[in-house]
């Protein structure tokens, strides 16, 4: 998609995009098992399927945000240009499951190269100094897939490319903020040898889920070496909403990025934490969602001169996942009143518990992290 033709608002976002993403495609089946029992009449597409993303372009391309929005299109990646994360590795193919969920078809690995190389031209826009807020609007996602492991939907980590690219390029501490709600394991695998770059990943408490990720989410799980204590997860009970998210965010996140003071802050972005998603039991809505878009702007403008690039991962209710991401892209903005209203979100939310594990987490993190005590 070509750039607007209209100047965009002096705050704008720049949005990476390539419609040739939407041609992976991973089946039908029970959910995401591609498996075909006989005896239903009806079959569902994989949760990881383009309307998802269609809609996403589509509410930002003709809902309210739009003027905010400025578009340039993304690019393959190179090969050679995986290795800035990936060991080298044959995935080309198709017609083949890698892992449970994860599908392999005609079109699916030029759409992940397309993902990968269009996250790599968000962030290197940004360095170059083109723009402060860069998205990353891609499909198949990538926070799961590890240096040598595709896994749940994901073959190239796309975010974790373009931390290393960030730090090819001189940033010397890199801050990565995953909300998607299912753990970012992919990612801190990468860098979990690492003291250049702090993950932190805010997820249910879903644990392993088999051999192609074999990382559990913990507290417990902080790096190793150089990178003990910059892996920082939190791992919220399920039902957690809004309320719950903004604690965590604001006694967790938000003094750990303090701390480490990042040159470039990577928000992965998931709206599978919301309350009506197939694929998560957490509970945000829209203003849960701006919130939280809100606060890492504001730790962007504090900490890392306003840099700051969005990637999309999960988020699979077709319709909600883009008002979800609508009202995460206007609390980065600092929009003074909603531009949407919610128009199904409603959850009494009761946050005790929540706000329990949360306590118990900062007491355990104050306590054995060094750079945060």
């Amino acid at each position: 998609m070509a750039s607007s033709a209209a100047t965009p608002p002096a705050d704008r976002i720049d949005v990476f995009w390539h419609e040739g993403m939407l041609c992976h495609e991973a089946g039908i089946g029970v959910f995401d098992s591609g498996l075909d029992p006989g005896f239903l009449d009806v079959l569902e597409k994989h949760p990881e399927n383009s309307d998802r993303v269609k809609n996403m372009l589509s509410i930002l391309t003709r809902g309210p945000i739009s003027p905010y929005i400025s578009w340039h299109s993304g690019r393959l990646a190179l090969v050679s240009e995986l290795h800035l994360f990936h060991s080298p590795a044959d995935r080309d193919g198709g017609g083949k499951m890698i892992c449970a969920g994860t599908f392999l078809n005609p079109g699916s690995w030029d759409s992940a190269l397309l993902a990968a190389g269009t996250t790599l031209s968000a962030m290197k826009h940004v360095l170059d100094g083109h723009g402060k807020i860069a998205y990353a609007l891609v499909r198949p996602p990538g926070h799961h897939a590890q240096p040598t492991q595709a896994d749940g939907y994901c073959f190239l980590n796309n975010a974790g490319l373009a931390v290393q690219l960030a730090l090819n390029h001189g940033c010397a501490k890199v801050a990565v903020v995953d909300i998607d709600v299912h753990y970012g394991n992919g990612t801190a695998e990468g860098f979990y040898r690492s003291d250049k770059v702090l993950t932190i990943s805010l997820h249910m408490n879903h644990g392993s889920w088999g051999p192609s990720h074999p990382q559990t989410g913990s507290i417990e799980e902080l790096g190793e070496g150089e990178g003990f204590g910059y892996n920082l997860n939190i791992p919220l009970p399920n039902g957690t909403g809004d309320r719950g998210y903004r604690y965590a965010m604001t006694e967790l996140v938000s003094p750990a990025i303090q701390k480490f003071e990042p040159q470039m802050i990577v928000l992965v972005v998931g709206q599978d934490s919301s309350a009506f998603d197939p694929n998560g039991r957490q509970c945000l809505t829209m203003e849960g969602y701006r919130e939280t878009g809100g606060i890492i702007r504001n730790l962007a403008d504090t900490h890392s001169g306003g840099r700051l690039v969005i990637v999309q991962e999960g988020g699979y209710h077709v319709t909600y996942s883009a008002y979800c991401l609508h009202a995460t892209l206007e609390g980065v903005l600092k929009l003074p009143s909603a531009l949407l209203s919610d128009p199904i979100a409603y959850y009494p939310e009761d946050e005790t518990f929540s706000v329990k594990v949360i306590e118990s987490v900062k007491r355990y993190q104050k306590s054995i992290v060094p750079f945060l005590k």
